[in-house]
C-alpha cells in the first residue's frame, strides 16, 4: 500500500508537471492529447506480453523492475528540463518510454492483489486499495503545481518523483505473499491471447470493461484542464493542482464509503447510475466559469468513477482463475489506457476543432449515450446482484 501510494502520487504530480510544461511549449490543445497518445501507444502493442508475463513470473519482482523504469523515465524529463529544451517531441520520446513501463506494472500490480488478503475480505480490500489510490490522486497533483507555481520550474516535481520512485522499489522487496501464485503453465500463442478469449466468452465481463472504455474516452475533462486552469478559470499552475486533485478527493471519500458499507446488491445497476452520473457531472464541470463549482463537479466526477472501478474490479478479479489473472488484467489495463489516454487525444483533438468548451460538453452527452446504449446491449450486466468469486449472481 505504501509503495503504490507513492507511485500513484509519483505519477500524478509528474502528469501536472508534463502537461503544464508541454501546454506552456506550445499552447495547443491538441499537444495535451498527445500526451495521452504517446503514453497508450506502447499498451497497444504490448498488453498481450504483458499479461503474459505477469501470469509466467512472480508478479512483485516485476514491480520492483517497473518502478526503477518509472524512476528512470523521470530522471530523463529533469535532463531535458536542465538541457533547457524547447523540443517536445523529446517529452514524448520519455512519454513514450515511460507508456512502456506502465503498460508492465498495470497487470503485474491489479493481479498481485488476490493473493495478498483472503477471498472474504477482496471487495473491502479493492475499497481500501482504492482509497489509498485516491489519496495519492490528491496529494501528488496538489504537490506537483504547488512545487510548479511556486519554483517556475518542473525540475523539483521530476527529481521528487524520481525519488518516490526509489523508496517505493524499496517497499515493494518487502512484499511476502500470504497465497502461492498459481502455475504458469505453457508458452504458446493461444495463452497469450487466452486473456482476451476469457472476457470475449463472458459477456458480463466485456459490458463491464467495454462500458468503462467508451463512457471515459468520450468524458474524460482532465486533459483539457490545463486549458481550461490558463485560458476559462485563470488560476494558473497552482490552480491546476487543485483541478487535478479534486476528481481524487471525491473518489477518496466515496472509496471510504464502499469501504465501511460494502456493495452488497444490484452491483451492475448501481454501476450504469455511477457512470451516468460521470456524464452529468461533466457536463457541470464544462458549463462552469466559477472556481469553486468546477472543482466540486470534478469531486463528484471522481465519486461516480470510483463506484464504477470498485464494481468492476471485484468483478473482474474475482470472476477470473488466479492462473489467468495477468492476462485478464492486461486487457482491462489497455482497456483503461485507452479509455484515459486515448480519451486524452479525443479531447485533445475535438477541442483543437470545436473549442475546449464544447469538447468537455459533448464528451458528457457522449458518456450519457453510452449508457443507454450498455443498457440495451448488455442487459446481464445490469442484473448483476452479488459479487462472488467465479460467478457474477445474478
Amino acid at each position: 500500500m505504501a509503495a503504490r501510494f507513492l507511485v500513484v502520487a509519483s505519477t500524478e504530480m509528474q502528469a501536472v508537471a508534463v502537461a503544464w510544461q508541454v501546454y506552456g511549449l506550445t499552447h495547443r490543445p491538441l499537444d495535451l492529447g498527445l500526451v495521452g497518445l504517446a503514453q497508450f501507444l506502447p499498451g497497444l502493442f504490448l498488453f498481450l506480453l504483458a499479461g503474459h508475463t505477469a501470469d509466467r513470473f512472480p508478479r512483485h519482482r516485476i514491480l520492483a523492475v517497473c518502478f526503477a523504469g518509472f524512476a528512470a523515465c523521470s530522471l530523463g524529463f529533469a535532463a531535458l528540463t536542465v538541457a533547457g529544451t524547447r523540443n517536445v517531441w523529446l517529452i514524448y520520446l520519455v512519454l513514450l518510454a515511460n507508456g512502456c513501463v506502465r503498460v508492465f506494472n498495470g497487470p503485474a500490480g491489479q493481479s498481485l492483489a488476490p493473493l495478498l488478503v483472503p477471498e472474504r475480505d477482496f471487495q473491502n480490500a479493492v475499497a481500501w486499495n482504492a482509497t489509498v489510490f485516491t489519496g495519492s490522486a490528491i496529494v501528488g497533483p496538489m504537490i506537483g503545481g504547488l512545487l510548479y507555481g511556486f519554483t517556475g520550474t518542473p525540475l523539483p516535481v521530476y527529481l521528487g518523483a524520481s525519488a518516490a520512485y526509489a523508496v517505493a522499489l524499496v517497499l515493494v522487496g518487502l512484499i511476502r505473499l500470504t497465497a502461492p501464485q498459481k502455475p504458469r503453465g505453457a508458452q504458446s500463442l493461444g495463452t497469450v491471447l487466452e486473456g482476451l478469449r476469457y472476457i470475449g466468452r463472458n459477456r458480463t465481463l466485456l459490458g463491464a470493461v467495454l462500458l468503462d472504455l467508451f463512457a471515459v474516452l468520450l468524458g474524460g475533462a482532465v486533459a483539457l484542464l490545463p486549458a481550461y486552469a490558463n485560458d476559462i478559470l485563470k488560476i494558473g499552475a497552482k490552480g491546476l493542482g487543485l483541478l487535478r486533485s479534486a476528481p481524487g478527493v471525491g473518489a477518496m471519500i466515496m472509496a471510504a464509503v464502499v469501504a465501511h458499507r460494502p456493495i452488497s446488491r444490484r452491483a451492475g445497476a448501481l454501476m450504469l447510475w455511477a457512470v451516468a452520473g460521470f456524464g452529468v457531472f461533466t457536463l457541470v464541470f464544462g458549463l462552469s466559469r466559477n472556481v469553486v463549482l468546477s472543482v466540486v463537479a470534478l469531486a463528484l466526477v471522481g465519486a461516480c468513477d470510483m463506484v464504477s472501478v470498485v464494481v468492476r474490479q471485484t468483478m473482474i478479479q474475482l470472476g477470473t482463475p488466479d492462473e489467468m489473472r495477468g492476462r485478464v488484467s492486461a486487457v482491462n489495463v489497455i482497456f483503461i489506457g485507452a479509455s484515459n489516454e486515448v480519451g486524452q487525444l479525443e479531447s485533445g483533438l475535438t477541442a483543437q476543432w470545436l473549442g475546449t468548451v464544447p469538447a468537455v460538453l459533448a464528451g458528457g452527452i457522449g458518456t450519457l449515450l453510452v449508457v443507454a446504449v450498455w443498457i440495451a446491449l448488455f442487459p446481464a450486466l445490469r442484473r448483476v446482484d452479488e459479487l462472488k468469486s467465479g460467478v457474477l449472481r445474478s
